[in-house]
C-alpha cells in the first residue's frame, strides 16, 4: 500500500521502520520541525526524520497542517492511507480526509482509557497492571474514534516508562503492519470506543516530578518509574537537588522524608504510608549511579530530611 506516515519520536520510528520492512511504498513522511536540544542547544533531527534520511524518505516538516498550502504535500503524494503515531501535531479534518482509507493511529493504551499525550506514565502513575496498543481510525476528537485492533500486554512491577514504553513500541510495529492489508480487504470493521471507563492522559508536567514524601511509598514507588527516563523523579536535601531513577517500598516508619536507613543496598526514607529504598540515584552534574556507588561521593545519614514537597 502507498502509506502517508507522520510521527516524531522513537516509538514512532519504530512502526516506520516496520512498515518499510513489510514492503510498503512510503511517498511522504511527517515529522515536527527540528528542535533545539542538549547543553548547547543545537537543532536535533527526530527519530523519525533520521530514520527518513537514511532510508532515502521524502520528508515533509510544517509547524502546522491548518493551511492548504502545507497540506498540499499529502495531497500529491497519492497514498490510500496515513498512519500516524506520536505525531505531536494537530491533524485537521482537511489532512484527515486526504488518504482515501483514512487515517490510523498507533494508540499506547486500552482506549478508553488513557486518551492523551502521556498513556505510558498515567498507566504507570495509576498502578494498572495491564496496558497495550490500539489502532484506531482518526477523527476530530482527542483519540475518540473507532478502533481497528487491540492487544494488551502486563505491566511487571519493575518496568518504568523506558521499558514500558519500548515493549508497546514493538507491539505497535507489530500491530500496524497486520492491520493494513486487513484494511485493505476490508477485514476489519470499525468498532466504537466504550462510552464508559474514559480517562485523559494529561501531558507530563516536570512539576509533578518532585517526590513528595508524605504520600503512601507505594504511590512514591510508581512515580520514579513512571518518570524513569523522562523528566527523572527529583528530591531535596539539605539545599541540594538529587534525581532518584531505581526506587522500591520497603518496611519503615518515620517522619515523611526523614532518612530512616544507609546501606550499599539502598537509602530507606520514611514516606506518608511505609517507605521507599532508593537503589539507583543521581546528583546535580553527576552520572545514575547504584546507591552503594552514590554515597561514596554524597554521603547521607540516618536521620537526616528529605524536603517535601511543599518545603
Amino acid at each position: 500500500m502507498r502509506v502517508l506516515f507522520a510521527g516524531t519520536p522513537e516509538f514512532a520510528a519504530q512502526a516506520l521502520s516496520a512498515l518499510l520492512d513489510a514492503g510498503h511504498d512510503l511517498p511522504l513522511v511527517l515529522t515536527q520541525p527540528d528542535r533545539p536540544a542538549g547543553r548547547g542547544m543545537a537543532l536535533q533531527a527526530s527519530p523519525v526524520k533520521q530514520l527518513a534520511l537514511k532510508r532515502g524518505l521524502a520528508l515533509h516538516q510544517p509547524s502546522s497542517l491548518k493551511s492548504e498550502a502545507a497540506r498540499q504535500p499529502l495531497r500529491e503524494a497519492g497514498a490510500d492511507v496515513m498512519v500516524v503515531a506520536a505525531y505531536g501535531l494537530i491533524l485537521p479534518q482537511a489532512a484527515l480526509d486526504i488518504p482515501r482509507l483514512g487515517c490510523l493511529n498507533i494508540h499506547a493504551s486500552l482506549l478508553p482509557r488513557w486518551r492523551g499525550a502521556a498513556p505510558i506514565q498515567r498507566a504507570l502513575l495509576a498502578g494498572d497492571r495491564e496496558t497495550g496498543v490500539t489502532i484506531m481510525r482518526m477523527e476530530a476528537g482527542l483519540d475518540t474514534g473507532p478502533m481497528l485492533l487491540m492487544e494488551s500486554l502486563p505491566i511487571a512491577d519493575t518496568d518504568s516508562a523506558g521499558s514500558l514504553h519500548d515493549k508497546l513500541a514493538a507491539l505497535g510495529a507489530r500491530l500496524i503492519v497486520d492491520v493494513l492489508p486487513r484494511l485493505e480487504r476490508g477485514e476489519l470493521p470499525d468498532r466504537p470506543q466504550p462510552t464508559e471507563g474514559v480517562t485523559y492522559a494529561a501531558k507530563l508536567d516536570k512539576a509533578e516530578a518532585q517526590l513528595d514524601w508524605r504520600r503512601p511509598a507505594v504511590e512514591l514507588g510508581r512515580a520514579v518509574r513512571a518518570f524513569n527516563p523522562f523528566p527523572g523523579a527529583t528530591a531535596q536535601i539539605d539545599g541540594q537537588s538529587i534525581k532518584v531513577w531505581r526506587a522500591e517500598p520497603y518496611a519503615g516508619k518515620g517522619d515523611s522524608g526523614t532518612v530512616l536507613a544507609v546501606g550499599a543496598d539502598g537509602i530507606v526514607v520514611a514516606c506518608g504510608e511505609g517507605a521507599l529504598r532508593l537503589t539507583e540515584l543521581q546528583k546535580a552534574g553527576g552520572k545514575r549511579l547504584p546507591a552503594a556507588d552514590f554515597l561514596r561521593g554524597f554521603a547521607l545519614s540516618p536521620g537526616q530530611r528529605f524536603a517535601l514537597a511543599a518545603d
